[in-house]
């Protein structure tokens, strides 16, 4: 691994020295051709980057090859349930914590990296990732980020040259991204699993300084992080996005979305749908993740016992106390964003909302063009829609203010797979143009007519795959 060409660029490695135990000193894999696919300029602005650099001389830094002078790149470990069923050894086995940014404001930005190689956590796996997984992420997690919800960001997709074998042979691809951090449920989990209380009281310190400064405790830490999900959650369901992959690996001590992997967003409204192609149960199912997500906090829960009280009994207590609060601030958040949605106050809005959600199931309505296009929509040319449609406008809406949270462009899943097809062929115009409207989603412009059009009939069922 060589050395970044400029010396502006200074990574910390605060995760790397206050827990070490939860950190391998990595490098990337050298890569034979490097190529920039997308950088995202107003982000590297963000960060204080220079993206004329990064385009040139910087690129190895955004493919982990050169790193700037004294960084400390590590691979994290953390355990987790998938699919219900506990690992007790993750980690990130294709993935490096280059080190930590810190913003012109102070604010410290983790750079991260999927798909530069494999790592003494990459069990079986290749450690390698392709163009299409990573631009999905670039697109999707740009996407929430313009809606208005927690996410990691996307920085740059960058190629590297290498063959990597999947079903057939693809392109090769890293995906350098921000967060806040990549602190998870499964970082108490694996913790835990040390019996080493010292260890989860840093690893609980740490996340206390960088997130949640204001909890003054560590049942405050896990009350504000169960407060941090459940708005989260009800944010995805507001906008009718599917995670695909809820372990509690995937679950940030933040309140970030992360690891965009099989995800997707509703196309017909259904709480039943799925579209992760190993999620043969239907446990992440749409209509299933505010569930998931109280069942993935009760875990991190049973990890952070040993610290929020001496006493297991009264830990237990707690903790029961501060999981209750789940879903009162879940549903808290969904009622005041769906009222948001019908341009009413939550408690106007309720008692359509229970009557609205079925109808769209039943009519198999698009999600989406459903609240967008409602102010203007006269007559939907059903029955039982109609006189719905005629008691919410006897309650007077104010139909400006739900074109402010109710949005035209959405990464519709038959627009991503188009434009993820055509960068297989070395196309990138596509991506380039659905960029340009799910970053502005609330913008409706004529040109832009197709990106707001639900998927044709002949789409038909949609599944996505993780990539590795």
């Amino acid at each position: 691994m060589g050395i970044a060409s400029t010396p502006t660029v200074t990574l910390g490695n605060r995760f790397a020295r206050e827990l070490p135990e939860l950190a391998v000193a990595w490098q990337a894999e050298e890569a034979p051709g490097l190529r920039l696919l997308v950088l995202n300029e107003p982000l590297a602005a963000e960060l204080g980057l220079d993206p004329a650099w990064l385009r040139g001389d910087g690129l190895g830094l955004l493919a982990g090859t050169a790193v700037p002078e004294g960084a400390t790149p590590v691979a994290q470990g953390y355990a987790g349930h998938q699919f219900g069923g506990f690992v007790p050894r993750l980690g990130d086995g294709r993935a490096l914590l280059l080190g930590e940014l810190t913003r012109p404001d102070g604010a410290l930005r983790d750079l991260h990296l999927k798909g530069s190689g494999r790592t003494p956590f990459a069990r079986g796996g290749d450690g390698q990732a392709v163009v299409g997984p990573m631009l999905r992420e670039y697109v999707v997690s740009e996407a929430m980020h313009a809606l208005g919800i927690p996410t990691t960001r996307s920085l740059a997709v960058v190629e590297t040259g290498r063959t990597v074998r999947r079903e057939t042979p693809r392109p090769g691809a890293v995906l350098a991204r921000i967060a806040a951090s990549h602190l998870r449920v499964g970082s108490f989990q694996y913790a835990g699993t040390t019996g080493d209380a010292d260890l989860l009281r840093r690893l609980a310190d740490h996340a206390i300084a960088r997130h949640h400064p204001d909890a003054g405790s560590y049942p405050g830490l896990f009350e504000a992080v169960v407060a941090a999900q459940a708005a989260l959650v009800a944010r995805w369901m507001l906008v009718g996005f599917v995670h695909g992959v809820m372990n509690t690996d995937n679950m940030t001590i933040s309140g970030e979305t992360i690891d965009y992997g099989p995800c997707a967003f509703l196309d017909a409204f259904d709480p039943r749908a799925v579209y992760s192609s190993i999620d043969h149960g239907g446990r992440y199912a749409y209509g299933n993740q505010p569930a998931v997500a109280e069942w993935n906090l009760a875990r991190l829960a049973e990890a952070m016992l040993p610290i929020l009280h001496d006493d297991e009994g009264e830990a237990v207590a707690v903790a029961v106390e501060a999981l209750g609060g789940f879903r009162r601030r879940y549903h808290a958040e969904w009622s005041a964003g769906m009222g948001a949605k019908l341009g009413l106050s939550a408690e106007a809005a309720a008692p359509l909302v229970d009557e609205l959600l079925p109808l769209l199931r039943e009519k198999g309505a698009d999600y989406t063009s459903f609240f967008r296009t409602l102010p203007r929509t006269v007559i939907h040319g059903d029955e039982a829609l109609d006189d719905w449609a005629a008691r919410w406008r006897a309650l007077e809406p104010d139909t400006a203010a739900m074109d402010r949270v109710n949005p035209v462009y959405i990464p519709r899943n038959h627009l991503v797979e188009e434009a993820l097809a055509a960068a297989d062929e070395g196309d990138l115009d596509p991506l380039t143009r659905l960029l340009d409207a799910v970053t502005h989603p609330y913008d409706e412009r004529p040109e832009l007519a197709r990106y707001a059009a639900p998927a044709p009939p002949d789409f038909g069922t949609y599944r996505t795959f993780c990539g590795t």
